[in-house]
């Protein structure tokens, strides 16, 4: 009989015994309660000021730049009356000294001692080294070319990024993308031959400027790629402390090049300095924090829009300013506009890119 109903002896003789159920706890749903949520990132409103400030930033720094040039008399051309180099390696100097600083406060000597530790000192030696290079061609650049033109033409770079991924990591860009491509380098050069009025005494272009930039882009391409990988590996390092590991070659690199340049010393450091110049010093300061900072928590996406939204503020604070000779021109601002939906059309369009790859290998496997 009990064969015949299908139960087991001790189920029989010992009911809800040495049953899996008798040790089975039952849910009350507060064994939870203590676990903390994960992190869901920043929020939609701290991503807005984020993003806002990130465009402001980058608005800012060649817009004061611009507006520290004296005019000579003589020839009506703008300059710099202060030593170029000065103001990048007074940059330096103050991250330095407050990078160590944060160092000790917030993580003491055991912290402090990370610095020097050879591996990550000489890895980011290098790249430092490569950035300082980068801050010279950026002054030298400034030197014949406006803030607005000085921006458009940063925005290269996705060229120039788009050939380096092409060149070492073999990602190819589609059709779609190089049209893109080709018409932000167009609408580059539209902006250049009739809206920048800042060339030589002929209103022509600036040709060492433009070349200048592009140097400069490609090294910042560099950079980035260089510092995105260590960066990683070294994550155990706060980024105050890889601040001070780049800024000891930075230093050094732009104090060399301060001597070479027959007018930093000669003069007198201070020579021609005046309230926009602290200006310029507070703006390559605050940029250099605000870059390692921001671009950990925006997207490429909203850092690329951002960038060529600056376009944009850059013009209309040059319109705007006193201190600017610029007046507000359609043709010109129709190109500013060009430039400004190109680059966003080339960014948007990566998503897309993506999502038809995918559409296509899941065709292809329905075949």
């Amino acid at each position: 009989q009990v064969v015949s109903t299908g139960l087991q002896l001790q189920d029989y003789f010992f009911p809800g015994f040495m049953t899996p159920s008798s040790f089975m706890q039952k849910y009350t749903g507060k064994e939870f309660r203590d676990l903390k949520p994960a992190a869901a990132g920043p929020s939609a409103a701290t991503k807005i000021c984020l993003f806002v400030f990130f465009v402001f930033t980058r608005a800012v720094h060649p817009t004061i730049i611009d507006a520290s040039k004296s005019i000579n008399e003589e020839t009506g051309k703008k300059y710099f009356a202060y030593g170029q180099m000065t103001v990048v390696l007074g940059e330096t100097v103050v991250t330095l000294i407050v990078a160590q600083l944060m160092a000790l406060v917030f993580g003491g000597m055991s912290e402090y001692r990370m610095i020097w530790k050879p591996g990550p000192m000489k890895v980011f030696s290098l790249i430092g080294f490569v950035y300082a290079l980068g801050d010279y061609l950026e002054m030298a650049s400034m030197g014949s070319l406006g803030g607005a033109a000085y921006q458009i033409l940063l925005q290269s770079k996705l060229v120039i990024t788009a050939l380096m991924m092409w060149g070492i990591k073999g990602t190819k860009q589609t059709m779609l993308q190089w049209n893109i491509l080709v018409l932000v380098m167009l609408s580059m050069c539209v902006y250049m031959i009739g809206g920048s009025k800042s060339g030589g005494s002929d209103g022509g272009i600036p040709i060492m400027g433009v070349i200048n930039v592009l140097l400069k882009v490609t090294v910042s391409c560099l950079c980035a790629v260089l510092s995105d990988k260590f960066m990683k590996d070294y994550k155990d390092e706060p980024i105050y402390v890889q601040l001070v590991q780049f800024k000891c070659a930075w230093f050094a690199t732009i104090l060399a090049i301060s001597f070479m340049d027959g007018k930093t010393w000669q003069n007198g450091f201070f020579s021609g300095w005046n309230g926009v110049t602290v200006g310029v010093l507070t703006s390559f300061t605050v940029k250099g924090w605000s870059t390692m900072y921001l671009l950990a928590i925006l997207d490429s996406v909203l850092k690329n829009i951002g960038e060529a939204s600056a376009v944009l503020v850059i013009y209309a604070a040059q319109v705007i300013l006193p201190s600017f000779d610029d007046k507000f021109e359609i043709p010109t601002f129709l190109s500013v506009m060009v430039v400004i939906l190109s680059v966003t059309a080339y960014v948007g369009s990566k998503s897309v890119v993506e999502k038809a790859s995918k559409y296509d290998a899941m065709h292809q496997q329905g075949k």
